[in-house]
């Protein structure tokens, strides 16, 4: 992935080596507690998020509880042990490779949004170690990268990408970028009014539609990963050889399938909640190759 000399966001805090106080809570396995990370959309009009991009008002959000943060809680959540805290003052290549790939989003999401009459709000992307207090509770670096609706940032542990490498054999800078630019897509998700609208719809959901919804979310967040990865690449020529082949594979694998063969030994599909390897591969697929956010509606789809 070509990025070095790009322009950095100014909107990352680095937490790291902070202290997050008090005790890391895990999420363990793929049936762990599914606690989605804004909200969930599905029984509204398809046509919502259409009307949304073509300038249309989001419904008025209301007063929420905090939400604990969960975004990979089936999908990249992790056992590993605490990580020694960041040194301040080293020479930090990976923090200036995140801040490159923010930067491109806020890039790639203003100008998407500003076409359809829209102004984009630029999100804050926190880095920190081991553990974070954030408005949607308490998280530990167990928890995987996450955004938080409550206060419009993402979080990142950056000892989560050798995860990627060591866990979901899914290495490559472009794999990375593809799992901050899925984050950014839900804050995207947000910024339309879906968020906030289908997390009420969702109390009133039981477990299996709640987990149906929840994979119609998670894929459009991967398929609008897709359409930043299609403008980027048009803006400023970003991607090279093996990339788009990278960031398939970090898709495929974190497929609720492989994972649960991986820590049950059986598939359950109504238990999903990221949606199956093909199926992420798919519509990260199709934001890539349309560059259009029409083309992301997967609640509108008969089967994602």
């Amino acid at each position: 992935m070509r990025w070095g000399g790009d322009r950095e966001s100014e909107n990352v805090e680095d937490r790291r080596g902070g202290g997050g106080g008090g005790l890391p809570f895990q999420i363990g396995g793929v049936g762990a507690i599914i606690i989605l990370i804004g909200g969930l959309l599905l029984g509204v009009d398809p046509s919502t998020l259409m009307g949304l991009l073509n300038g249309d008002q989001p419904a008025q959000q209301t007063q929420q509880q905090p939400q604990r943060p969960s975004d990979y809680d089936g999908g990249y959540g992790s056992s590993r042990p605490p990580q020694p805290e960041h040194q301040a003052g080293r020479e930090d290549p990976l923090r200036q490779f995140v801040s490159v790939v923010l930067a491109d989003t806020e890039d790639v999401w203003k100008q998407v949004f500003s076409s359809a009459g829209r102004t984009y709000e630029e999100p804050k992307l926190v880095l920190f170690t081991n553990r974070i207090e954030s408005a949607c509770g308490m998280a530990s670096t167990a928890s995987g990268p996450f955004y938080c609706p409550n206060d419009q940032k993402v979080y990142l542990d950056l000892a989560f990408f050798e995860e990627m490498k060591n866990r979901f054999h899914a290495p490559g800078e472009f794999a990375e970028a593809y799992v901050i630019a899925h984050e950014i897509g839900h804050h995207v998700q947000n910024s339309l009014g879906i968020l906030p609208e289908a997390t009420n719809l969702r109390r009133h959901s039981d477990e299996r539609r709640s987990n149906e919804i929840s994979v119609r979310l998670e894929l459009q967040a991967d398929c609008f990963a897709g359409v930043w990865a299609h403008h980027a690449d048009r803006m400023k020529h970003i991607i090279e050889q093996g990339d788009v082949e990278a960031a398939m594979n970090a898709a495929a694998a974190v497929g609720d399938d492989r994972l649960q063969q991986q820590t049950r030994g059986v598939v359950v599909p109504d238990a999903f909640t990221h949606g199956s390897s093909a199926q992420r591969v798919r519509w990260f697929k199709r934001g890539l190759d349309s560059g259009s956010t029409k083309q992301c509606d997967t609640f509108a789809a008969n089967s994602p």
